[in-house]
């Protein structure tokens, strides 16, 4: 065994012995360019993306694409977003469809934003983003891929990640999904990182709440993305209560209506403060001339809340969704059950 790691207080998780991990800043996030206190976070977007890749996990490469050519495309939005107040940018592309923590540490130090971003794997849309071994290793040997991502860097950049993404397929969780998000559940009881899960439905969500659940992992660990796409809003609420966070994170291209409607139902159910809002958008298509057609991320702000506050949503409703929400949500912490 490394010395590195017989140093270590160990905890059994079956097949395989993780190490302990005891998060060195409380009270902080991980940014592209280092450690910052998570009050620092101040006016975030949670869900977003610079670039995606849809070839396919067999077949991407980062020679797809140019550093000069996406930063050229996406700057000027990501200047908008500092002109609109926004402090800090989440990036939710996994790795395998076109993460690339240098490209964005790069805009980072040129936009001025506080960019985070991701380690995991992302299952949905029929595993075709998943890397072979994902099929044939464990949870436990997933999970140490992406601890280590976490204490040394994603790709030989030495940049670190801020978060856990993975996707899992609409309906009952599939074995490999449910490996997924055991390995999930693993990095966060070691490292405290959040877990943002691809998932939409509810039956898809409290399935991963209920795995987590059993080890250990509370509930405020996990954010059910695009809850938006659940029709019944009960359900939301449910998940709410119990700690989840409720992400609805489609405003870039949706209804904004639909939005303002969903966010006034939680309000009035009282649970707005485990409620986080983003637009899902943008993002350069390697492939497509030009990197494609591109959505900004502007629309809450020039749309959704100027409708928000002719409901009766106050300043102080706004800042819990876009400021007080994503610190709680995004501190490193582990937070057990």
């Amino acid at each position: 065994m490394n010395s590195k790691w017989s140093r270590r207080r160990f905890i059994q998780t079956g097949a395989l012995a993780l190490p302990m991990i005891k998060v060195k800043s409380a009270g902080s996030i991980q940014t592209v360019t280092g450690r910052i206190p998570s009050k620092a976070m101040c006016k975030t977007l949670i869900h977003e993306h610079v670039l995606v890749d849809f070839i396919g996990a067999d077949r991407i490469s980062p020679d797809r694409w140019k550093k000069e050519d996406v930063i050229l495309k996406v700057l000027p939005y990501l200047k908008e977003l500092k002109q609109l107040g926004v402090d800090t940018f989440m990036e939710c592309t996994p790795a395998h469809l076109g993460r690339d923590p240098a490209l964005l540490k790069s805009l980072a130090d040129q936009s001025g934003l506080q960019i985070l971003t991701n380690t995991g794997y992302y299952g949905a849309v029929g595993n075709k983003y998943l890397p072979a071994w994902a099929f044939t290793e464990t949870a436990e040997q997933l999970a140490q891929r992406w601890i280590d991502e976490f204490e040394n860097g994603m790709e030989r950049t030495g940049i670190k990640p801020g978060f856990i993404k993975i996707g899992v397929d609409p309906g009952r969780l599939s074995e490999l999904h449910r490996k997924l998000i055991r390995a999930a559940g693993l990095t966060h009881l070691q490292t405290g990182l959040t877990i943002c899960s691809h998932t939409g439905m509810a039956i898809p969500a409290f399935e991963q709440i209920e795995i987590l659940s059993a080890m250990k992992v509370h509930p405020s660990a996990f954010v059910w993305t695009h809850a938006q796409n659940e029709p019944d809003h009960s359900m939301q609420i449910k998940a709410a209560r119990s700690g989840t966070w409720i992400s609805l994170d489609g405003v870039g291209w949706g209804d904004v209506k639909k939005y303002a409607d969903n966010l006034q139902t939680l309000k009035v159910a009282g649970v707005l403060n485990r409620v986080l809002i983003s637009h899902d958008a943008g993002w350069y298509k390697p492939g497509e001339p030009d990197g494609g057609s591109f959505i900004g991320y502007s629309r809450i702000f020039k749309e959704l809340i100027p409708l928000l506050n002719t409901r009766g949503f106050r300043k102080k409703d706004i800042s819990q969704l876009l400021e007080t929400n994503p610190e709680k949500a995004f501190t490193i912490q582990v937070r057990k059950s």
